[in-house]
């Protein structure tokens, strides 16, 4: 492909974040030339946004857990459609990748006698996220982005956007995309191709997502003949902020509650204590009291009802909005400066355990949290669908295609637990490269379709040519829109069946859209690239959400509130069909081991 800069590579790792970095560094450590691009800045991800800890069963504050712990925990948070093999993987694993970092220059928190201290959080049994106060996803870039930086084998690629992956056939050959700031397209040739590109969080009007988050790795693989998986399955982080209008949907993390933040409603009463699932009531505390006792280290105490699993806090702070209860602005509030009646010196305490909490309030709402209870919000947080991949080596179904992090779907079934984020993409970040180079090395090098590049860049300069039509902003604040009302936290049939007629109008609105100008600098065409991996995204959520007649996990069915006990028996896979449509089909989860049906018979 004369007309357009090629880069030819073993591996070729699209998104910079924490699984891609992992990614990167490990089949550059297996001898091959790597290529790593990124939407963004290189260490510009969500990675940042993981503040309150890595979940890893290393019992170094309460010698009680164990790997066999946490496995229980992910599949019970999942509601057992989690990919089990990688359920027991990323148990076992995750101990050896924080020790990892650490002798890679992390600097963790310590207890006092040394090892890396580790905090509560929702779901887990035990205290098990080793944490930097609550920075902790920045120690986590800065330290793998070092490493990439001096690794020779490693070429990167900032502001980079991947538009089409390539074929050889029936493997993934390679990628066409352009560079953001001059609009010149590149084609990337690769032995291997892991997708490390992120969740769907701009697909939803309220979000924690920045602008990057458009499902381009869903799409990409789905387009590429890849299965997608659980996409019905989508977390509202509970926490978001929510005033000023300005600051709507950014994160305030799970590890205030964690620390011993409370939520109330606009009497100043703690509304979690109403509402405990039967399958956490012996792990819930029945009092306040006990409940601190708990978040400061009480190992007899039970934990906070605050510290439940995500879709079930959140879901408790809508019904007391919705039944006139909550904050002036539409929340409720959480409050971490009541610990001063417990504290002598709660605000410095909060101060050194919550300093990016303290500073975003500060700054971005005028609000001393040592002092002022913070208002929040259910928020758009993360994916737990995405592609499917072999539980050992993160492959998709396309060979040569891998994908790993909040791209992959498997390991956190319904719900993913706090923490396991962070955790999830140093585990199987380091598969997904492994198994990417080792791919590399037993293939050869593939050939490209000049007709399938050239096809690409006649799609992606159409908008160009088009005059007359509506700016892409429109289309994706209506897609937005209609994605937050219609298939939110509650769901109904008929609202997500009028979602899919909307989208289907989106689809053709989309097609007639305008770019006005040049390929250089030009914002409004980048949102009109991203159109089409919005769509993809929102159309596989909600067809999932349409098929799954039960509520579980992070799916919340308004007119099937109960568990179908056949629904852990089954994922919903979607593919493209040969026709472009998407098919749908239940897909039985293969049965789990014997030993681990025992670690769930005793510890689930």
């Amino acid at each position: 492909m004369p007309e357009f800069e090629t880069h030819d590579c073993d591996v070729l790792v699209i998104g910079a974040g924490g699984a891609g970095l992992r990614a990167a560094i490990e089949a550059e450590a297996a001898g091959c030339r790597v290529t790593l691009v990124c939407k963004s800045l290189l260490g510009k991800a969500h990675t940042v946004m993981a503040e309150g800890g890595a979940a890893a069963a290393m019992a170094n504050v309460d010698e009680r857990d164990s790997w066999r712990v946490h496995f229980a925990d992910t599949m019970r948070g999942g509601q057992y459609v989690n990919n089990w093999r990688m359920a027991e993987l990323h148990a076992q694993e995750a101990p050896a990748r924080i020790r990892e970092l650490e002798a890679w220059g992390a600097v963790f928190d310590r207890t006092d006698d040394g090892r890396i201290l580790q905090r509560n959080f929702g779901g887990h049994r035990y205290p098990r996220l080793a944490h930097v106060g609550d920075r902790t996803g920045l120690e986590i870039i800065r330290t793998l982005q070092d490493r990439v930086v001096h690794r020779k084998g490693i070429e990167v690629h900032m502001e980079c956007t991947v538009l089409r992956l390539l074929k050889d056939g029936d493997r993934a050959a390679g990628a066409f995309g352009y560079d953001r700031e001059r609009g010149r397209f590149r084609v990337w040739r690769a032995r291997a191709v892991v997708l490390a590109t992120g969740g769907i969080g701009k697909a939803f009007k309220i979000t924690s997502n920045s602008w990057e988050y458009t499902g381009d790795g869903h799409a990409l693989a789905y387009e590429a003949g890849a299965e997608l998986m659980d996409m019905e399955f989508v977390q509202f982080h509970p926490t978001g902020m929510i005033w000023p209008p300005s600051v709507r949907g950014i994160l305030v993390t799970e590890g205030v509650r964690g620390e011993g933040g409370v939520l109330t409603n606009r009497d100043g009463r703690r509304f979690m204590f109403d509402d405990v699932p039967e399958n956490y009531r012996a792990q819930t505390a029945d009092t306040p009291e006990e409940g601190w006792r708990y978040t400061q280290g009480d190992k007899s105490a039970r934990r906070p009802p605050e510290l439940l699993t995500r879709d079930h806090v959140a879901r408790c702070i809508m019904r007391e909005v919705k039944e006139g209860r909550g904050s002036p602005h539409g929340g409720v509030f959480l409050d971490i400066a009541w610990i001063k009646e417990k504290l002598p010196n709660a605000s410095e305490h909060i101060k050194k355990k919550l300093p990016s909490m303290y500073h975003q309030f500060k700054q971005l709402a005028d609000i001393d949290i040592t002092t002022t209870p913070m208002e929040v919000g259910p928020t758009t947080h993360y994916v737990m669908g995405g592609v499917r991949v072999d539980g050992d080596s993160q492959m998709s179904t396309v060979p040569g295609l891998f994908a790993a992090g909040e791209v992959a779907a498997g390991l956190h079934g319904a719900n993913r637990l706090g923490g396991n984020s962070l955790s999830d993409l140093l585990v199987f970040g380091r598969r997904a490269g492994e198994h990417a180079a080792c791919f590399a090395r037993e293939n050869a090098v593939p050939s490209l379709d000049a007709g399938a590049v050239d096809a690409a860049a006649r799609d992606a300069v159409a908008p160009f040519e088009r005059a007359g039509g509506e700016a892409a902003y429109a289309v994706q604040h209506a897609l937005q829109e209609m994605m937050q009302d219609l298939v939110g936290i509650v769901r109904r049939e008929e609202e997500m069946t009028r979602a899919l007629d909307g989208i289907t109008a989106l689809r053709e609105r989309a097609r007639l859209v305008s770019v006005v100008g040049n390929r250089e600098y030009n914002p409004g065409w980048h949102t009109a690239l991203d159109l089409a991996n919005l769509l993809v995204v929102s159309e596989a959520v909600a067809r999932a959400a349409i098929e799954r007649k039960e509520s579980r996990g992070g799916h919340f069915r308004d007119d099937y509130p109960a568990k179908d006990p056949q629904g852990a028996t089954f994922n919903i896979v979607l593919r493209r069909g040969g026709d472009g449509a998407m098919q749908l089909e239940r897909r039985p989860i293969p049965p789990m081991r014997d030993d681990l049906k025992a670690i769930i018979q005793e510890l689930g």
